[in-house]
């Protein structure tokens, strides 16, 4: 269509849309060397992730890093291969998260929104699908981070990624970055009726909370991260109507030579096990959607250092997916974001 008093020669211009660009963290194309090496060299050479100097980091990340590390995360990353869709399962649950709420915004908004998703790293990238909404029309786009914590090297480096793609466009849209959502009530909620559920209303001697780790120095330097989790785990104990002693918040995937958040989840479930907690669970509720880090790390690693201690009941919790209270947690969200924006009644 044309303006209104355009003269005819004016360029064609996309009825106007409202666009929610959901985003998550990434995944490699493929499980080969090749697919994993072009995943781990952009994760890793990203600044927010690893923060070393480019001349120091980059020769060992090159030199080293690549030529191995490949190998066993393809390794980690096949056992887990969703090989019906080839893809990984963060891929299948992020596109089916994306559909559940793109059904739900067709519903109570019509054509008005476009709903999308995209990866920091690897694709779809938030290049491509920036694009593409543009192009389609959308004039504001609301941006919500699959991180319910916030932390540089996840909310952070997706807006950053966000705001480099903006650069690119000739007439940018309006766009709204969503907080973290780690203390809202019905996010809580929603986690802790996947605990009831996964236990059966039981409650155990402990369920470890893991969170993703990330160094010790980076709290030092201002990062909410660790006390968002902690604030998690205490308003989650609290929604389950636990005692305090019940919930150990704890971090996992820690890598290379410094020290990172403690205590770390592979030493301490291996610790529980020895001093007596043969049963225990485990929740993840710094991840939106099950990946590498829940369902191989987890699953396999961490299990196995319970396990290898003498413990003998491991009850992974899965994250909250697409369950539908979670896509109503992300609507609640999406309402209040759009507010003035669209009518959210």
């Amino acid at each position: 269509m044309k303006p209104d008093h355009a003269p005819s020669d004016h360029p064609e211009i996309t009825p106007a849309k409202t666009g929610i660009l959901i985003a998550n963290l990434g995944t490699p194309d493929g499980y080969d060397y090749w697919s994993m090496r072009r995943y781990l060299n952009e994760f890793l050479s990203d600044k927010r992730v690893i923060d070393y100097p480019s001349w120091k980091w980059q020769p060992l990340l090159q030199g080293i890093i690549l030529t191995r590390r490949p190998f066993s995360s393809g390794a980690n990353y096949k056992l887990i291969w969703n090989e019906d869709k080839g893809e990984s399962p963060l891929m299948t649950i992020t596109r089916d998260q994306t559909q559940a709420l793109r059904a739900r915004a067709e519903a109570e908004w019509g054509d008005q929104v476009m709903v999308e998703f995209c990866m920091r790293y690897g694709n779809p990238s938030t290049q491509d699908v920036l694009d593409r909404m543009v192009e389609a029309g959308c004039r504001r786009i609301v941006f919500l981070p699959l991180y319910p914590q916030y932390a540089g090297a996840t909310s952070a480096t997706a807006n950053d990624q966000l705001f480099r793609a903006l650069m690119k466009q000739t007439w940018q849209p309006a766009v709204r970055t969503v907080e973290p959502y780690f203390g809202r009530r019905d996010y809580i909620q929603a986690l802790a009726a996947s605990v009831t559920r996964a236990l059966d209303g039981k409650t155990p001697t402990k369920l470890v909370a893991s969170y993703h780790g990330m160094p010790k120095r980076y709290l030092m330097q201002g990062d909410p991260y660790h006390c968002q989790c902690q604030k998690t785990s205490r308003l989650l104990k609290e929604a389950l109507g636990w005692q305090d002693g019940i919930i150990d918040t704890t971090f996992q995937s820690v890598f290379g030579p410094e020290e990172w958040l403690r205590p770390y989840t592979v030493e301490h479930v291996a610790e529980l096990a020895k001093q007596g907690h043969k049963d225990i669970a485990v929740i993840s509720p710094a991840f939106a959607s099950d990946c590498i880090e829940t369902l191989e790390e987890i699953n396999g690693e961490i299990r196995e250092s319970f396990e290898e201690a003498g413990g003998k009941t491991f009850t992974y919790i899965p994250c909250l997916n697409d369950d539908p209270a979670h896509i109503e947690v992300m609507m609640n969200v999406l309402r209040e974001n759009l507010g003035g924006w669209i009518a959210t009644g």
